[in-house]
């Protein structure tokens, strides 16, 4: 009888644990808020590879929208500082998703994206022709004023 005992309260131990340790679906509201990405790849053209690097602040706003800031350099030329862009994302419950940027007077950019860290970091690729370009972030943390 002890031995069964224990056995049934293995299980329960076991079947509450599952719970303890599973991990909550992401979605879109699993993005809200600032994030700071690092931007490294290279532009792949006919006369040569591009290379680029930059760092930009993504606010999105947890139904799907964002906006950011950026400053990129490609083969080492930076052409705006703090450039204003805006977008969409969308997350599956996966926490995989796809990204659209839009910077004034040039095409949209796709990427991929897959969250990590409970919502607390971001990876990407762009996934436009011509481009090998991945970025990574994490969360801004807020002031605490």
């Amino acid at each position: 009888m002890k031995l069964r005992n224990f056995l049934v309260l293995l299980a329960v131990l076991f079947a509450g644990s599952s719970a303890v340790f599973a991990h909550p679906a992401c979605s879109d509201s699993t993005l809200r808020g600032s994030y700071a990405f690092t931007i490294h790849g290279q532009i792949l053209t006919p006369g040569g590879p591009l290379l680029v690097d930059g760092v930009a602040k993504t606010t999105f706003d947890g139904d799907g929208n964002l906006t950011q800031v950026d400053v990129v350099a490609v083969n080492g030329s930076v052409a705006a500082i703090w450039r204003p862009g805006t977008g969409t994302y969308s997350l599956d419950q996966d926490c995989t998703g796809t990204m659209t940027l839009i910077n004034e007077g040039q095409a949209p950019l796709h990427l991929a994206i897959l969250v990590s860290q409970s919502g607390n970091a971001i990876h990407t690729v762009v996934t436009d022709l011509g481009f090998a370009v991945t970025s990574d972030a994490e969360r801004v943390l807020a002031s605490k004023n």
